[in-house]
């Protein structure tokens, strides 16, 4: 079904009929959150579940908590909830059961699957309210077909064990998700993911085939039967506000037996390449992955920018070296910089993960603790103009005011296929018009409100340069700096408007009708979550 668009009669009427029932179901939900009513109801459904739960008594509990919260910087943290019942099913009726039980009991349910999460409200709150974390762990089977070039993914499966088993079926076939293997397959599409092969085939949310959800009322759908509305929404709307992710169909793409791989640092002239860059990379062919992390090193006793250029060509490494010669000559690649390799070691090799050592093994991607974990606080930016030679001078100027590796801005040029299909394509927007996404970041140690002072400063001398109207940023980097909603009752138009917009752009309208449509009641909800409609008021 078709989403009404915002002047539409129809979408008016259904909000009125639904507004006192709304209200009314949402403060009834708030009144008695009742875990022990939860789990006595969980256990009332099958036999085999009670090994899957556990409370704060368990002495399992923390190790299952811990595990997966893969910013360290939430369990160092005094003001965020922890949840008051852990579920780990192994089946997918058993995710339905929780779903039931924990509407019949007044439990939130917050839902993890890799872990990555930059605010942590997969796994912790900012609220009050008891909570069920819904922990996906051991749902995470990836079964691929090199024949239908598809996939089938569990929701609890990592990015790294869908490559694992993606390179054990066929060293051709690839996928384009992101490049930190113990991300979460489902967080990363729930919210569009990028990764290096986007250029060429898309975000990993366009690769979607088919997906399977509990809905709020216990129901497993697929494509089918969720509607036109409801598929869109999860893919790159973030599920959180829907339902719950039970597995995915995914579209496998062609990839070289060969690909060639590249690290490069450069320390002087920073803006002298970086300007031409911003314009540049986002134009290079489509099968050209470069992106650029920026740093700061000790030289000689002097703190310095340095720039890191990583990248991957779906090609032989001649013609790579053809293209950034003429292209991008301010980078000085030489041939001795181009590795030709299998894609897998591409994901692997220090042109995706720097921290790796070439002691590894294509298993390693099924090690969920692989890589180290660093507590951080992050934000996003999207440029659809470049930054002038002032305004990056004056970046490495702010990079140079906190210490050394504390920080770290990655430029990622968009451009390729994403330019051609327009921004209501899917929920994520970011298409047509992006010349590249930046990510800032400090590490969250020492003097943490120092830090967090300095990366709103970094967000403050960025706001000439990037988007406007509204400055954009990235769901999946989530920043409850940029807005959240009210533990309880309702909340204002602007308010909700302040980071939807942010992230979603005018796709947040039809996001906010899918949300009404499918969970009235806001059942499924966390601090930036979707709102049904009647929940928000004009002032």
């Amino acid at each position: 079904m078709k989403a009404p668009t915002n002047s539409s009669p129809l979408l008016f009427l259904f909000i009125f009929c639904l507004a006192t029932v709304v209200v009314s179901s949402s403060s009834e939900w708030l009144d008695a959150p009742n875990p022990n009513g939860f789990i006595t109801c969980l256990k009332g459904t099958s036999d085999r579940i009670s090994q899957f739960i556990l409370t704060p008594a368990d002495a399992s509990y923390k190790a299952n908590f811990t595990f997966s919260a893969r910013n360290p910087r939430f369990l160092m943290s005094n003001d965020r909830l922890t949840p008051a019942v852990i579920v780990t099913p192994d089946a997918d009726s058993q995710v339905q059961a929780v779903v039931t039980c924990a509407r019949k009991n007044d439990m939130q349910i917050r839902t993890r699957s890799g872990g990555h999460d930059f605010e942590g409200l997969s796994y912790s709150s900012t609220y009050t309210r008891p909570f069920v974390l819904l922990d996906m762990i051991n749902l995470r089977s990836v079964t691929v077909d090199p024949v239908k070039k598809t996939a089938i993914v569990q929701a609890g499966a990592t990015l790294g064990e869908v490559y694992y088993y993606i390179s054990k079926a066929s060293g051709t076939l690839g996928f384009p998700g992101g490049v930190w293997s113990t991300v979460g397959a489902t967080g990363l599409i729930c919210g569009g993911g990028y990764g290096p092969l986007r250029r060429k085939y898309g975000f990993a949310a366009d690769n979607v085939l088919d997906a399977r959800i509990v809905n709020v009322n216990g129901r497993i759908l697929n494509k089918r039967s969720m509607g036109e509305d409801l598929f869109w929404a999860i893919r790159g709307g973030g599920c959180a506000s829907f339902g719950v992710i039970l597995s995915w169909k995914l579209k496998l793409v062609d990839i070289p037996e060969k690909v060639t791989i590249f690290t490069v640092f450069r320390e002087e002239r920073q803006t002298e390449i970086m300007h031409p860059f911003q314009t540049v990379a986002p134009v290079l062919p489509n099968e050209v992955d470069i992106r650029c992390r920026i740093s700061t090193v000790t030289r000689n006793g002097k703190l310095v920018v340095q720039l890191g250029f990583t990248g991957a060509y779906l090609g032989p490494s001649q013609k790579l070296l053809s293209i950034l010669n003429s292209e991008l000559p301010q980078l000085g690649i030489q041939s001795t910089d181009l590795n030709e390799v299998p894609w897998v070691d591409a994901l692997m090799q220090s042109s995706f993960f720097p921290m790796f050592s070439k002691n590894y093994s294509v298993e390693d991607f099924l090690d969920r603790d692989f890589l180290k974990d660093i507590p951080t606080k992050a934000k996003s930016d999207f440029v659809r103009s470049p930054i002038s030679v002032q305004g990056l001078d004056g970046l490495w100027k702010k990079l140079l005011e906190v210490g050394e590796t504390e920080t770290t801005v990655i430029f990622t040029p968009y451009g390729g296929v994403l330019d051609d299909s327009p921004e209501s394509t899917l929920p994520f927007p970011n298409r047509a018009g992006t010349l590249y996404m930046i990510y800032t970041r400090v590490l969250w140690m020492g003097d943490t409100a120092q830090k967090l002072k300095w990366i709103r400063s970094l967000e403050e001398y960025l706001t000439p340069h990037v988007s406007s109207n509204p400055r954009r940023a990235y769901y999946n980097y989530d920043d409850l700096d940029i807005g959240s909603n009210p533990n309880v009752g309702l909340t204002s138009k602007l308010a909700v408007s302040n980071w939807g917009k942010r992230y979603f752009n005018n796709n947040f309208d039809r996001l906010s009708v899918t949300k009404t449509m499918v969970d009235p009641t806001n059942f499924f909800r966390h601090e930036q979550t979707i709102i049904p409609l009647p929940l928000v008021q004009d002032t």
